[in-house]
């Protein structure tokens, strides 16, 4: 039973890996971010509660980063778009 949190956050990332491999969503999709976000939470807080610092680590920057990128799609900007409009020098 204690693993079902494990299987679930692994399960989230996967689903979102496997979406990108197949083409079936962006990267910068709030599906894809959500995704990433939830279960990198999920496998972070297993981490720290098992203190598997390395883990830990690798699964808090993912939320971050994944939590960072959802905000900007929520603003409505992507890294494709925040590029696009810099001037060109």
């Amino acid at each position: 039973m204690d693993q079902i949190p494990q299987i679930i956050g692994a399960i989230l990332i996967l689903t979102a890996f496997a979406a990108i491999q197949r083409h079936w969503m962006s990267p910068h999709s709030r599906i894809y971010l959500t995704l990433n976000l939830i279960g990198a939470a999920v496998l972070a807080g297993v981490a720290l509660d098992e203190r598997d610092w390395g883990f830990f680590l690798l699964n808090a920057v993912w939320t971050l980063v994944s939590a960072w990128g959802l905000a900007r799609a929520v603003r409505g900007r992507t890294a494709s778009t925040a590029h696009s409009s810099a001037p060109d020098h």
